[in-house]
């Protein structure tokens, strides 16, 4: 054998063993490749192999510099291409990124791992529907089944039922496919069915703990059915194998955020902004997250530098409007209206800019025009939901007619006994936000925020008996053993213990949707505080009808519904008062208005509280708020807006006449 063939066969066996310790020890990797590049000088597979190392190793500034040569010297290299966008991405150079990989993905369509970095980019930067596209890419590619081919072009053509079709038929002969059942899941999600998708990612995970993509699909699930902490343990195991990646971080913020541990969520928004400087979505995530901190002015920035990068962005604007002490210039109003002349402005981009619109002229004065603004975005977004009052109506009929005191009396040991909920109902826009800030500057309660977890409760009673109607949960209700209350009292106990941060033994849910479950917060729940904030219904009803929200409060787009709804309130409220008199506190925001020290004296003896003079002094608590009364609260108590609503009076002839006898009653609830 020549000394050729000896060196020749020595480089292989080195080549090969670096390639061994690649994946589990990357360090070694670069410095067994390095040796090679030794005795082989620009030899491509080790240059190329040096590259992974590092970027594994985390040293992705050596990465790029090392494949940027091989790059440009490869062009039709689609492995090159492909390692060269991943270490430009981990690098912070995500446009950069782009390139290489768009021609990675030309020279070879079908790379799994190339069209995940793509869905993991535009994830990052805000781009669901691109994100959506690619990841049903990286599905169809990573199909190495010809059977799985035709499901799979399905789902990328949003072809639904087909998809589903073709899945449970593929699955029921191949019930461990990984990848026929996270399709399923991405079928599921697309549906809604979210504790479906739930449930097979799950099965993923269990046959494939190594799935990545699978993993990050479940804490998208998770999180989405209100279950923060298991998003975030899902995320953290993805974060330790892939620390920068964008897709990862950008959805930890977003967790962060929703269970109110803002500044961790502030430094992950500002440092993908680092990386990312020209997404604009993540300009406004980052605003939310200032702005729930109390960083008004820094959220202000946030929110016009994403206008500057997508001026017909009508949520920015929103988003500055919501504020409420943020006043719009007159060539910021100019702008909204030049963005809503145009025909092609996409439907929710429109919807927000009436509402935004609206608020620029109230404040400007200009009250027709304004009630103008907010009728047009509450038409649209009435058009968009399915509410029906008459449902609503039926709940309360039925929590009358059943929830009576001998219905309590028979279950009077169910139920955890803790005291530490206290529960804030009413109405949005009511007060309850105040009445969270003075109970949140005592020294022995924590504010958290509107939790959802009564309500889901509600839903999961609901499946036992119709699947969709909420109202059905009453029912089962009846048929409940006493030792399920207590697992339903503890439960919510456990799943609201994730936003609790300060140790303190009672903390707020004021989730206002919340007294439509009063008896069902009764029976899981007997020790905890319920406190009803009640406004006037004229003031309360239009400043919901002026405010665009999230999600939920679909009643609050048609004055006639809202109307309706605050008159099943008060009468619903007045049947607990029957039947449990005493043990619901009302707090009348006038008189909260009025005469603050009384007001809030009273509402600590309610809760058993001694009294704290930083009670009186709430504005100046620091904490996370994430409500559209956040910049208020953090403000000293002020007259000015109890009667605003007259500046309206003339276009709320429908509202009037659905309150009726409720309105004249007012602070009490009508004879009847």
């Amino acid at each position: 054998m020549s000394t050729a063939q000896g060196s020749e066969g020595t480089l292989e066996v080195a080549f090969a063993h670096a390639q061994g310790l690649l994946r589990d020890q990357p360090a070694l990797a670069v410095e067994q490749a390095l040796e090679i590049l030794q005795l082989a000088p620009g030899h491509p597979g080790t240059t190329l192999l040096l590259g992974m190392a590092q970027r594994l190793a985390g040293d992705a500034t050596g990465a790029v510099a090392t494949l940027a040569g091989l790059a440009g010297a490869q062009p039709r290299h689609a492995s090159t291409q492909h390692e060269y966008a991943l270490a430009l991405s981990a690098a912070g150079q995500p446009a950069a990124a782009l390139a290489p990989l768009r021609q990675a993905l030309v020279l070879h369509p079908e790379l799994p791992d190339a069209w995940r970095l793509l869905g993991d980019l535009y994830t990052a930067t805000g781009e669901a529907a691109a994100a959506d596209a690619a990841y049903a890419r990286h599905i169809r590619a990573a199909t190495r089944d010809p059977r799985l081919q035709v499901p799979a072009l399905a789902l990328c053509e949003n072809r639904i039922p087909e998809a589903e079709a073709l899945l449970r038929r593929h699955l029921k002969a191949f019930p461990t496919d990984v990848a026929a059942i996270r399709m399923l899941a991405e079928v599921a999600a697309r549906l809604g069915r979210n504790r479906d998708a739930g449930h097979l990612l799950e099965r993923c995970l269990e046959l494939a703990p190594g799935f990545d993509a699978a993993r990050h699909n479940y804490a998208i699930i998770l999180n989405r059915q209100n279950q923060p902490a298991a998003a975030l343990q899902h995320l953290d195991a993805l974060l330790l194998r892939e620390p920068h990646n964008p897709g990862y971080r950008n959805l930890k913020a977003a967790v962060l955020a929703r269970i109110g541990d803002c500044q961790e969520s502030i430094e992950i928004y500002a440092e993908l902004l680092e990386r990312h400087p020209e997404q604009p979505k993540l300009w406004m995530s980052y605003g939310h997250a200032l702005s729930a901190a109390g960083r008004e002015p820094d959220s202000i920035a946030a929110y016009r530098q994403c206008i500057e990068q997508a001026p017909a962005g009508g949520e920015a604007y929103w988003s500055l409007a919501n504020l409420k002490t943020f006043r719009f210039t007159a060539a910021e109003r100019a702008a909204m209206q030049l963005q809503l002349a145009q025909p092609e402005l996409p439907a929710d981009d429109r919807l927000h800019f009436h509402f935004a619109l609206g608020k620029a002229l109230e404040d400007a004065a200009e009250f027709a025009t304004a009630f103008v603004q907010y009728a047009a975005g509450n038409h649209q977004r009435r058009a968009q939901i399915g509410y029906s009052a008459a449902q609503t109506h039926a709940l309360v009929l039925r929590s009358q007619s059943l929830l009576t005191p001998a219905f309590f009396a028979a279950r009077a040991t169910a139920g955890a006994s803790a005291p530490d909920p206290i529960f804030i109902v009413g109405l949005p826009r009511a007060g309850s936000t105040l009445i969270e800030q003075i109970l949140a500057s005592h020294s022995l309660v924590e504010g958290t925020m509107e939790l959802p977890n009564i309500i889901n409760t509600a839903r999961t009673l609901a499946d036992r008996r119709t699947g969709k109607d909420t109202a059905g949960y009453l029912e089962v209700m009846a048929s409940l053993p006493v030792a399920q209350w207590r697992e339903l009292g503890e439960r919510y106990l456990a799943e609201t213990r994730i936003h609790r941060q300060t140790g303190r033994p009672f903390f707020i849910d004021k989730m206002p949707n919340n007294f439509l479950h009063l008896g069902l917060i009764r029976l899981m729940l007997p020790n905890a505080k319920i406190i009803d904030a009640r406004r006037h219904p004229m003031a309360c009803c239009f400043s919901s009808f002026k405010q665009h929200f999230a999600r939920g409060q679909h009643f609050s787009y048609d004055l006639t519904d809202l109307g309706r709804y605050y008159g099943d309130y008060v009468a619903l409220l007045a049947h607990y008062d029957a039947v449990f008199p005493g043990q619901i506190h009302r707090v009348i925001y006038e008189r909260m208005i009025d005469d603050t020290e009384t007001e809030v004296r009273r509402l600590l003896e309610y809760c058993g509280l001694p009294f704290e003079a930083a009670c009186l002094q709430f504005h100046t608590t620091q904490r996370a708020v994430k409500t559209a009364s956040a910049q208020q609260v953090r403000q000293p108590i002020f007259r000015e807006g109890l009667e605003h609503w007259r500046h309206f009076e003339p276009w709320l002839g429908a509202l009037s006449a659905a309150l009726g006898p409720v309105l004249e009653a007012y602070p009490e609830a009508p004879a009847s």
